[in-house]
């Protein structure tokens, strides 16, 4: 079989987002930014992190998005997500944590809230800078086809590979075409450096995987490479977000993936989400 068809056989629908223009204002609309919409008893998480004066303390987490999912369903062909309700996105941005370090745990957070007309707009904390307060933004949703990035699809198809020209080739033979400012809920990552899942995968069995990758046993590393494709999906990946002189950016041109394992997902279990930040 060629390398078209053996990419052809990793399609998985995704949900392409376009963020731009005037949000919603409705509780429970899908939107970027914003008060979020939460239940009355929310307590605002916090992640103690090194921001960018270099100083390590408690910090709010910003909130990042909402979907309102009875409008995402349409989209979600797999079935994937739950079919009702709000899911919520929250997001450290002063420390913009890079997800390498167990450590890491809690930069990130997702909420899911399977009633929607219960909940309310909440104010920022007192001590969430003005800097990650961002403002509410609109996004559209459209249903999109997804096949795995070159580092996704030559995790275990090395052999077949001799260089990314074989790949491209292949991605063209499908009309691949992934947007310059690329955001989504499920489908396959477009990663910028490194396939995430293994990273997922062993940072949760407790490994530091900041320039210290030759401290993972062989026999980790070979479970994570033969498992963590399917065991664990991305939920949501965030491009640059820009609203007038308002701009998002996660490092370098970067984007933020959360990751979550396939049972959690099925669980409707968001509270195990990994996050992991790339840049050029």
């Amino acid at each position: 079989m060629d390398l078209k068809n053996k990419l052809k056989q990793t399609l998985r629908s995704s949900v392409r987002l376009v963020i731009e223009g005037e949000a919603e204002d409705k509780i429970g609309s899908t939107r970027f930014g914003g008060r979020p919409d939460v239940p009355k008893n929310f307590q605002w998480a916090y992640y103690e992190g090194e921001g960018f004066d270099g100083v390590t303390k408690k910090r709010p987490l910003s909130f990042i998005a909402q979907f309102n999912l009875d409008e995402i369903a349409k989209h979600d062909t797999e079935n994937l997500l739950p079919k009702t309700g709000l899911l919520s996105f929250f997001y450290e941005t002063d420390s913009m944590c890079g997800g390498y370090d167990p450590k890491h745990k809690g930069c990130a957070r997702v909420y899911y809230f399977e009633n929607p007309e219960s909940l309310a707009p909440m104010d920022f904390p007192d001590d969430l800078d003005e800097d990650f307060r961002f403002p509410s933004v609109g996004i559209k949703a459209k249903r999109e086809a997804s096949y795995q990035d070159y580092a996704d699809f030559l995790l275990q198809r090395e052999k077949l590979l001799e260089c990314w020209d074989d790949y491209d080739r292949a991605a063209r033979g499908l009309k691949i075409n992934t947007p310059d400012n690329s955001s989504k809920l499920l489908g396959w990552a477009d990663i910028i450096q490194n396939n995430m899942t293994i990273e997922c995968e062993l940072i949760s069995r407790g490994y530091y995987l900041g320039g210290a990758w030759d401290k993972v046993t062989p026999r980790d590393m070979q479970e994570a490479e033969q498992s963590s494709l399917k065991d664990w999906l991305l939920l949501f990946q965030l491009d640059t977000v820009t609203k007038d002189d308002f701009e998002l950016m996660f490092g370098d041109c970067g984007r933020i993936y959360y990751y979550i394992r396939k049972e959690d997902l099925e669980a409707r279990n968001f509270d195990n989400v990994w996050l992991i930040m790339q840049c050029c």
